[in-house]
């Protein structure tokens, strides 16, 4: 009886000094083991099919801006720019998703790999690619 008492008391006293341990080794924000590379970018390789049709009501809000500044009637040069873009519907959905990289394989990696994809023109790439 004795010696279950007191490898309860050792127990409870090794549970109660690791716990820290136990916390940071696997809370919410656990650091990315060393051996993987260090700090680790959880990107997914492909876009979903929620993030593609995001992307796609975004090339269309964006088009219908540049019909609504075109029919307004006011020139300048950025306006000429972007009436020569393609509009969403004229794009390859090649196009859509994907930008040319000259260092990827296949020289096409996905949009969303492109910082601050969101806020930029990516609708023309190299011809032939």
């Amino acid at each position: 009886m004795m010696t279950l008492g007191i490898c309860r008391q050792i127990t409870l006293k090794l549970l109660t000094s690791t716990n820290w341990l136990a916390h940071e080794m696997f809370g919410a924000f656990r650091p990315t083991s060393v051996n993987l590379g260090g700090l680790l970018w959880k990107t997914p390789w492909k876009l979903s099919i929620t993030r593609k049709a995001n992307a796609r009501a975004r090339l269309k809000k964006v088009d219908t801006v540049i019909e609504t500044v075109r029919a307004s009637g006011i020139q300048c040069g950025a306006l000429e720019k972007a009436l020569q873009l393609p509009k969403e519907h004229e794009m390859d959905p090649k196009d859509k998703y994907t930008v040319f990289s000259a260092t990827s394989r296949g020289y096409r990696k996905g949009i969303h790999k492109v910082p601050k994809w969101t806020r930029l023109t990516l609708r023309v790439n190299p011809k032939g690619f």
